[in-house]
């Protein structure tokens, strides 16, 4: 079974192609600047076939025979047919509170879709567009959407809900989602796996790129997370500001006189790692910078580590304990200089450090906690597309069966 997955943004197409027998990534690549003349097509296959075009690509039909026809082409191409796509996997944003888990996308399911559009309205239109792209280009072709939401709907009333009138929520669906919700079960369930069998498993999962948040995952299930009701809430981002008191926006506004939109774009887009430090988004230029004795970059990093060990130890109270915590994204795969400060101020919790471990980037996957660690940290690379990719084989596969069941049926009754 050969699995095509999708990331589909409002001007981009992030693609793997895995053939499922192995779990193999047989190709991937990104389209970006879809809408453009200058539009930028790569495409990589696993035996080290390139492409790399810029190209006028009109919309997101014409990235999607764009990659299809990457797939197949005679010189790099890893599939002699479209015919060999035995489904297409979506990574979609926002599931609300309809989904709790991945889909076979449907009509209901693309109606549910367009309802949620308020709820992330950056994100569900260009997800549901790439579907229909795919409908047109693979007809008849099974879909799966996997929702970033969906891991954290298993979050207790106490920790979703905001203590605002409970009108808002009933009328407006006014709550923590979460996000990063893929990553999270991926990680989590990986980190059960390494560290054995063990009852009430608690662990706390850091997912740290440009856009951060943590969750504490109970048994495998989440009960909380930093993100909210938007991806905003929460930890010191690239770019973003987490938390911050909601008495400041009008204070601001009636000072700078600017609008919501504009107060939006600066917490978005102006504020976090880049608004504190005034030189960049980029975690590795920020600890360079540290280095070379710049003292708002040091401020920034600061800022960080301080949000994430409070995070982490809010997370440890909400569980009553913590037995193991897991780095993952840009900066937890890559920054042990931010690793190794947050575990050395979690003393308190038992934590040691194994230094070596810690540094040792090409081992990847490793435990950097050290032997005597009352608490098992681990650094896990995320693999957000290999869950999708595994939820839409089973999801084809439950309805591969469950039409073959149906049909001895239909051919009997017909008999008589």
């Amino acid at each position: 079974m050969k699995i095509l997955v999708l990331n589909c943004g409002s001007s981009s197409v992030k693609y793997q192609f895995l053939d499922m027998q192995d779990e193999k990534v047989l190709a991937k690549g990104k389209v970006e600047r879809i809408g453009m003349d200058d539009a930028i097509f790569e495409y990589k296959g696993s035996a080290g076939q390139e492409i790399k075009e810029v190209t006028p690509i009109l919309d997101h039909n014409v990235a999607v025979r764009k990659v299809l026809a990457a797939l197949t082409d005679k010189e790099h191409g890893v599939i002699s047919s479209p015919d060999e796509i035995t489904a297409v996997g979506h990574r979609v944003v926002h599931g609300g509170e309809a989904f709790s888990g991945s889909v076979i996308i449907d009509h209901e399911v693309k109606r549910t879709l367009r309802a949620l559009f308020d709820l992330a309205p950056l994100h569900n239109p260009p997800n549901l567009t790439g579907i229909l792209a795919v409908e047109a280009a693979l007809p008849g072709v099974p879909q799966c959407g996997t929702f970033d939401t969906a891991f954290h709907s298993t979050m207790p009333e106490v920790a979703y809900l905001y203590a605002l009138p409970y009108a808002m929520y009933k009328r407006h669906k006014v709550r923590r989602y979460g996000f990063h919700g893929t990553s999270h079960r991926y990680v989590s369930e990986r980190a059960m796996q390494l560290m054995g069998p063990r009852p009430n498993l608690k662990l706390i999962t850091c997912h740290l790129g440009n856009g951060s948040s943590l969750a504490a995952v109970m048994d495998g299930k989440s009960v909380d997370t930093s993100m909210g009701f938007t991806p905003l809430e929460g930890m010191i981002m690239g770019t973003r500001s987490g938390d911050v008191d909601p008495g400041v926006f009008p204070y601001i506004m009636s000072r700078e006189e600017i609008s919501m939109a504009e107060i939006s774009s600066m917490l978005n887009k102006h504020s976090g790692l880049l608004g504190i430090s005034g030189i960049s988004s980029d975690m590795r230029q920020i600890e360079e910078e540290m280095e070379n004795g710049n003292p708002r970059a040091k401020l920034a990093f600061d800022m960080l580590e301080y949000r994430l060990r409070k995070y982490i130890g809010a997370y440890a109270a909400a569980m009553n304990g913590v037995d193991g915590i897991v780095f993952t994204g840009g900066i937890g795969e890559n920054s042990p200089v931010l690793r190794e400060k947050v575990l050395r101020n979690l003393s308190f919790l038992g934590i040691t450090l194994d230094e070596v471990a810690n540094l040792d980037r090409a081992r990847g996957e490793r435990r950097i906690s050290g032997p005597d660690s009352k608490v098992e940290v681990w650094v896990i690379p995320t693999n957000e597309e290999l869950v999708i990719a595994r939820d839409t084989r089973d999801l084809v596969l439950q309805m591969q069966q469950g039409k073959d069941q149906r049909e001895p049926d239909l051919v009997g009754t017909t008999a008589d």
